[in-house]
C-alpha cells in the first residue's frame, strides 16, 4: 500500500506539472521515482510467498529502514523543487500532496516504529520551515495544522507500537509457551511409549504399532508372509539377576537393548515388552527361511560374552515367531502363537528359533481339551499315584519310593504327567492337585517300614504362590508321617523362577523335618549356584546323562564330576534313568551308589508296592548281581 500511495500521489502531481515545469522535474524525475517504487512492489509480493529466517527478516527490516529515510528525502526534494512553478493552486497541490503523502506513509509504517518516525522527521520538518518561509497566512497556516497533526500522529504511533510491541511479546510467549507444551507433549508421549532402560519401545508401543499394522490388513485378500511377530525370552536371566544382583541385570539388559537395536532395520523392530522379554515385529522378509536366519542372528547377537566394569556373564536366547495370517489374524492370537512356539523352544530347543506351525496349532487344540477336562476332573477318583523305588546298590535295598502321579480322564483316557502337570500349573489347579497328590502318596507310605522313604515332586508354583506352601505342611502334619521320611524334590525351573522365594519355601520344609532333593540336575542353568546357595540334602542326576555312559566319555566325565562334587558337599546323589546293568556297573565304578530307573523296578500302583518290592526279593537279588 506505502508504494501503491506514493505511484498514484506522485503521479497526479507530475500530471499537473508536466507542461509549466521542466521536463526533468515534470517527467523524468517522478519516472525514475515510480519505477523504484514498481520495483519494491514487485519484489515484496514476490517476498510474500517465500517463508524467511528470522535473520533475513531482521535483515529486510533494516534496509527498509534505510530505505524509507532515502525515499522521504527524494521526495520531498523533488515536491519542494516545483513549488516555485505554477501559480497558488499548483502551489497548493505540493502543500497538499506532501502532507496527505507523508500522513499515508506514517499510517502504512506504523509497525515499524523508527521508520515512520524518520520519515516523519525527514518530511515534516522541512515541510514546516519551507512553508512558515513563505510569509503567505494560508501556507503558514497549513504548516502549523501538518506539523501539529503530525505531532498527534507520533504519540499515537509511540502508543500504538507499544501496544503492538506487547501483543508481538505476548505471541512471541505465547509461541514459545506452546513449544513447550508441545515438547513436553512429545517427551511424555516418548516416555510412554519408550523403555527406559534399554531405549527400545515399550509393551505398549509394541502393541499399538502391531494393532497399526493388523488393521489395513484386517477384510482383505492376505498374502501369506506379509507380516510376523516375534517372542524373544532371554536363557538364564534370571540366574544373572540372583548372582550378580539387579543392577547388574538392568546393565545386561542395557547392553542387550543396544545388540537388539542394532539388528534394526526398515523391515524388522524390535521392543521391550517384559523384564527379559523382547517383541519382534517383521514386515516383507517373513519366508520360513529369513526367520530362521533372522533368529540365528539375534541368537548369535545375545550369546556373545557380556563384559561389564561389574564382571562378565553369558546368555542366551530363545525365540517363537508367529506369521499372519497362517498363525492368527489377530494381535492375541499372533502373540499367544508367538508365546507357544517361544516355549516350544525352551523346552525342546532352548537357545534356538521355532516358528508357529500346524503341528503347533494341534498341540494347543489338544492342550485346551486336556484342560478343559482337567477343571472337571474329580481328582480323588481319576488321579492316582505310581511308586517307582530307588534302590542303594551298596546297602543292596531299597532307601525310597518316588511318587508318580498318573491321570486317567474319562474323555480322554490315560494322559502323560508331561502334559498335564504343565497344563494344571498354568490354569491355576496345581495346588489342588498337590494337595490331593501329597495326601495320597503320605496314605500309601504309612504302610511301607519305617526304614523307607517318600519322595513326592513339588510344582514350581507350590513354592512361589504365596499360601501353597502351608497347605503342603498342613497336609504333610495331618497324614501321621514322620517328616524325616519325606524328600521334597523340586526341579531348577523353581528355582529360576523366583530363587528368593524358593529359598524360603525350602526352609521352611527343612525346619519342618523333611529333605529336599533337586530333581533333574544338569540341565538347567543355575545348578552349582543352587547346590551352593539352597539347603539341599539330595542331587538327582538327570537320565540323559545315563544314557551311553559305558562307551560315551563325555557323559562319564560329568557323571563323576557330579558324583564328587556330592561327596565334597556332603550331598546324597541319586542317578535316574539306569535300564540295563551294564550302564549300573559303569556308575558304581564313577562311585555312584543311588540309583532309580527300570532296571531296578517300574512304577506301580499304590496298593502294589509291599507285594511287589518289599516281600519279593527278587530286587535284592537283582541289586547283588
Amino acid at each position: 500500500m506505502l508504494y501503491t500511495v506514493l505511484i498514484v500521489d506522485t503521479v497526479t502531481v507530475a500530471f499537473t506539472h508536466w507542461r509549466i515545469a521542466p521536463v526533468y522535474l515534470a517527467v523524468y524525475a517522478p519516472l525514475l521515482l515510480c519505477l523504484f517504487c514498481t520495483a519494491r512492489l514487485a519484489l515484496w509480493l514476490r517476498l510474500r510467498r517465500r517463508t524467511l529466517s528470522d535473520d533475513e527478516i531482521a535483515r529486510r527490516l533494516r534496509t527498509t529502514v534505510w530505505m524509507v529515510a532515502a525515499v522521504g528525502v527524494a521526495f520531498t526534494a523533488w515536491a519542494m523543487s516545483l513549488y516555485r512553478y505554477g501559480d497558488a493552486y499548483t502551489r497548493s497541490h505540493i502543500a497538499f500532496y506532501l502532507a496527505m503523502t507523508v500522513i499515508g506513509c506514517i499510517f502504512c509504517l506504523m509497525h515499524m516504529r523508527l521508520a515512520a518516525l524518520l520519515l516523519a522527521g525527514i518530511v515534516i520538518v522541512p515541510f514546516t520551515f519551507f512553508f512558515a518561509s513563505t510569509h503567505n497566512p494560508v501556507f503558514i497556516a497549513m504548516a502549523v495544522n501538518v506539523f501539529l497533526v503530525a505531532v498527534v500522529m507520533v504519540l499515537v504511533l509511540l502508543f500504538y507500537y507499544r501496544d503492538f510491541t506487547s501483543l508481538v511479546e505476548s505471541q512471541v510467549q505465547l509461541r514459545a509457551q506452546h513449544a513447550e507444551t508441545q515438547r513436553l507433549s512429545d517427551e511424555n508421549f516418548r516416555l510412554a511409549n519408550l523403555d527406559g532402560l534399554t531405549n527400545l519401545p515399550n509393551r505398549r508401543r509394541f502393541f499399538a504399532d502391531l494393532d497399526h499394522q493388523l488393521m489395513p490388513l484386517q477384510g482383505q485378500a492376505r498374502a501369506p508372509g506379509s507380516l510376523a511377530i516375534g517372542v524373544i525370552d532371554l536363557d538364564g536371566f534370571k540366574r544373572i539377576n540372583d548372582l550378580y544382583g539387579h543392577a547388574f541385570g538392568d546393565r545386561v539388559l542395557e547392553e542387550t537393548g543396544r545388540r537388539f537395536a542394532a539388528q534394526v532395520t526398515p523391515q524388522v523392530s524390535v521392543a521391550r515388552i517384559g523384564g527379559d522379554e523382547f517383541g519382534l515385529t517383521v514386515v516383507g522378509a517373513t519366508a520360513y527361511r529369513q526367520l530362521l536366519d533372522l533368529g540365528d542372528t539375534l541368537c548369535a547377537a545375545i550369546e556373545r560374552s557380556y563384559v561389564l566394569p561389574e564382571g562378565a556373564a553369558r546368555l542366551s536366547a530363545s525365540i517363537g515367531f508367529a506369521n499372519f495370517p497362517e498363525a492368527g489374524e489377530t494381535t492375541t492370537q499372533l502373540v499367544e502363537r508367538a508365546y507357544y512356539a517361544l516355549h516350544f523352544a525352551q523346552a525342546h530347543r532352548r537357545g534356538g528359533t521355532v516358528i508357529f506351525s500346524p503341528e503347533h496349532e494341534t498341540q494347543i487344540r489338544h492342550l485346551s481339551k486336556v484342560e478343559a477336562c482337567l477343571r472337571s476332573a474329580d481328582f480323588e477318583r481319576e488321579i492316582t499315584l505310581h511308586f517307582q523305588p530307588i534302590f542303594d546298590t551298596g546297602l543292596h535295598e531299597i532307601m525310597a519310593f518316588e511318587a508318580l502321579a498318573r491321570w486317567t480322564s474319562p474323555v480322554l483316557g490315560v494322559v502323560a504327567p508331561s502334559m498335564f502337570i504343565p497344563v494344571a500349573e498354568r490354569c491355576d489347579l496345581i495346588h489342588a492337585l498337590t494337595e490331593v497328590l501329597l495326601r495320597k502318596a503320605l496314605d500309601a507310605a504309612r504302610s511301607w517300614p519305617e526304614a523307607v522313604r517318600i519322595s513326592f515332586n513339588l510344582s514350581a508354583r507350590d513354592l512361589n504362590v504365596p499360601g501353597a506352601l502351608h497347605r503342603v505342611i498342613r497336609t504333610t502334619l495331618a497324614s501321621g508321617v514322620a517328616p524325616h521320611r519325606i524328600d521334597f524334590e523340586i526341579t531348577e525351573t523353581a528355582l529360576i523362577q523366583d530363587f528368593g522365594q524358593a529359598r524360603i519355601a525350602l526352609e521352611s520344609l527343612k525346619k519342618l523335618g523333611a529333605r529336599i532333593s533337586l530333581d533333574d540336575f544338569g540341565t538347567g542353568f543355575s545348578s552349582l549356584n543352587s547346590v551352593h546357595r539352597l539347603p539341599i540334602d539330595k542331587v538327582k542326576v538327570d537320565g540323559s546323562f545315563v544314557a551311553g555312559i559305558e562307551r560315551e566319555p563325555t557323559a562319564r566325565a560329568i557323571v563323576k564330576s557330579i558324583v564328587e562334587l556330592c561327596e565334597n558337599l556332603g550331598l546324597a546323589c541319586v542317578i535316574e534313568g539306569v535300564e540295563t546293568r551294564a550302564q549300573a556297573n559303569a556308575l558304581r565304578e564313577l562311585g555312584a551308589t543311588v540309583m532309580q530307573g527300570h532296571l531296578f523296578g517300574k512304577p506301580v500302583p499304590a496298593g502294589q508296592v509291599l507285594d511287589t518290592y518289599v516281600r519279593e526279593p527278587l530286587l535284592s537279588r537283582l541289586g547283588r548281581d
